[in-house]
């Protein structure tokens, strides 16, 4: 497979002496610079919740830190360590605004030492950190990440119910100076009134009334301040496929396209892509939670592969997101990890049918032939188009119906799956549906079940989706794969590209005669969270159709980033969701990014 780029081996050897005389990345720094503010925000977070603390051993440390604005300044205490805590995260990621934050806070810093604690030692490590970030600047490049007003909400969610969690800390943490006995109520009813600013139902001897009251002010002004930060800061939203970027990744599939049977997906137009120089390559992608996902091998002339991955590197540099490629084949695994260091790991495998060696006879087959048999016995019927032969009532039913008929609240599906059925541009898609005439009409006539295939080049299709009527008959997505299967030849069909099976080789290994305890403890646990991800029933429906197996990877920089990469996969495919509560949703449109394209529960009970 080295020798499907031609120079490619080259170029990989220019960019390891590259690397080699650039020397390694310093990421000493940024960790540094965010473990130093994360130690200091819980210093001064403690200073001003405990008071006890203050006049510890511990004290003579949190003095000389910056931003420990002494024992009596425990709303300031409070306030500068909760955004010493958040700008942590951004400076261990190289955002520019976190480092622009941070020489700014520094500063004040150093003057509130002067000025509240004259303590020179203070100052000193103040400007010393100040010294730091600004001679390493270079290292604190990152643009932001895409960003919307929803994020202001759930600051307001989040830090709002931090605030009144603190807060309670605040009120009980001064048992002594409490004048009787507040119950829980009372003490949850002050902090809500000292978030707001006004006095609550507990009283306290002497100035601890104060303290109390002024850092309780401080939590809800700093809860007030970042959520109207983040209401009206400029949005920055994600990448999208624009008109003018869907002709070009067209134009690539149609000269390109029989390469990846994935690739028809990067027309998805939640992606977005980055291109070659030359125009002849592109890499589609969508960031989530810091990840940069690309699904698939890239589309396009394999001599410009590397110019669209190096492009794709450089946008995940330049926000610092953590890059990875869901999915791509033997050559597109080897050609990421040749042109960017990155590592390359079995997912699993996807399950290709070559038409012209299927067949329903046979031992082997004899399970899947008399389920077919018994649900054509059974009244239902199948047919197989293209979308552009379907009548405009037809099409808006099957949408209709496909979309009624999915197994989840969350339609599920990112890197094999292309997030609609009937569009114009989509006409070569091909639909099989399975009707019965002999019973009463439902809301979509006779409609039963429906599969949709998206194209693989010109003589071959990859299947995108599965949906079925509840109440029709088990082996609805049986009966629609072998009619498909079986009309293939008539509509210059070669190969059929069906679900991908993760982990199969595992689950096909760990269940023969001979398997060690490791592969079959390894086996076990796949087969436990079957029930959850469908990883043993989508392997064993596949092989119900005798494919042959192709490999799929996953590409990744670290294997300290697999949990973050398959956390962000697992959103992307819809199976963790962050969203909003469906009630708070009600009455507002809802953008379906993208039906899955395997099938639900309903599949199992096939």
């Amino acid at each position: 497979m080295s020798g499907g780029v031609p120079g490619s081996e080259d170029r990989h050897r220019d960019g390891r002496l590259h690397r080699i005389l650039r020397g390694p990345r310093p990421e000493a720094v940024p960790t540094l610079v965010a473990r130093a503010c994360t130690l200091v925000g819980l210093l001064n977070v403690a200073a001003g919740v405990f008071p006890r603390f203050r006049y510890s051993r511990m004290h003579a440390i949190a003095e000389v830190l910056p931003g420990a604005l002494g024992p009596f300044a425990a709303a300031l205490a409070l306030s500068s360590g909760i955004l010493l805590l958040l700008l942590a995260h951004g400076l261990r990621r190289h955002k520019r605004r976190a480092w622009r934050a941070a020489v700014v806070l520094l500063p004040a810093g150093a003057v509130a030492q002067f000025a509240y604690r004259h303590s020179v030692i203070g100052v000193l490590i103040s400007l010393a950190l100040l010294a730091l970030l600004l001679r390493h600047r270079s290292e604190f490049t990152a643009l932001p990440d895409p960003r919307s007003r929803w994020r202001a909400l759930a600051n307001f969610v989040l830090l709002g119910a931090g605030s009144i969690l603190l807060g309670l800390v605040i009120v009980s943490v001064h048992p002594g100076k409490v004048i009787g006995d507040p119950s829980i109520t009372e003490r949850l009813e002050h902090v809500l009134y000292g978030l707001f600013g006004f006095e609550g139902p507990v009283a306290y001897y002497g100035n601890t009334s104060w303290t109390v009251g002024f850092s309780l002010g401080a939590l809800g002004m700093l809860t007030a301040l970042t959520t109207i930060y983040l209401a009206f800061r400029p949005e920055h939203p994600a990448a999208r496929l624009t008109e003018d970027d869907e002709t070009k990744l067209r134009a690539l599939l149609d000269k390109h396209g029989a390469r990846d049977s994935l690739g028809h997906f990067a027309l998805r137009r939640d992606k977005g892509v980055v291109f070659s120089p030359s125009g002849k390559a592109a890499v589609t992608y969508r960031v989530v939670s810091g990840v940069m996902l690309a699904s698939g091998d890239p589309i396009g002339d394999v001599e410009a592969w590397p110019g669209a991955i190096e492009r794709f590197m450089d946008e995940a540099k330049a926000h610092s997101w953590t890059p990875a490629v869901m999915g791509c084949s033997e050559t597109g695994g080897e050609v990421w990890t040749r042109e960017t260091g990155l590592d390359a790991l079995e997912l699993g495998d996807e399950a290709v049918v070559d038409v012209a060696d299927f067949s329903l006879s046979g031992r082997a087959m004899r399970n899947v032939r008399q389920m077919v048999k018994r649900i054509e016995r059974n009244g239902y019927e199948t047919r197989v188009r293209r979308i552009r032969d379907l009548g405009e009532q037809e099409l808006t039913r099957i949408q209709r119906a496909a979309d009624d008929w999915r197994g989840t609240d969350t339609e599920r599906g990112f890197s094999m799956a292309l997030g609609r059925i009937g569009d114009p541009n989509d006409g070569d898609c091909l639909i099989a549906t399975a009707h019965k005439a002999d019973e009463a009409p439902g809301p979509y006539g006779d409609l039963k079940a429906v599969l949709h295939f998206v194209p693989w080049g010109k003589d071959g299709v990859s299947l995108d989706l599965m949906r079925r009527d509840r109440s029709a008959d088990p082996g609805m997505n049986e009966l629609l794969i072998v009619a498909a299967l079986q009309a293939a030849p008539k509509l210059g069909i070669a190969r059929v590209s069906l679900n991908f099976a993760m982990f199969r080789a595992a689950l096909a290994r760990g269940e023969k005669i001979g398997a060690g305890p490791v592969l079959r403890a390894w086996r076990g646990l796949l087969v436990f969270l079957s029930r959850w991800f469908q990883i043993e029933s989508l392997y064993k429906f596949n092989a119900k159709f005798r494919p042959r197996w192709e490999p799929r990877f996953v590409v990744y920089r670290s294997s300290k980033d697999l949990p973050r990469i398959g956390f962000a996969a697992m959103q992307a495919e819809g199976f963790v969701t962050l969203a909003l509560p469906r009630f708070l949703r009600r009455g507002t449109p809802q953008r379906r990014p993208c039906p899955h394209r395997t099938t639900e529960r309903e599949m199992q009970a096939a």
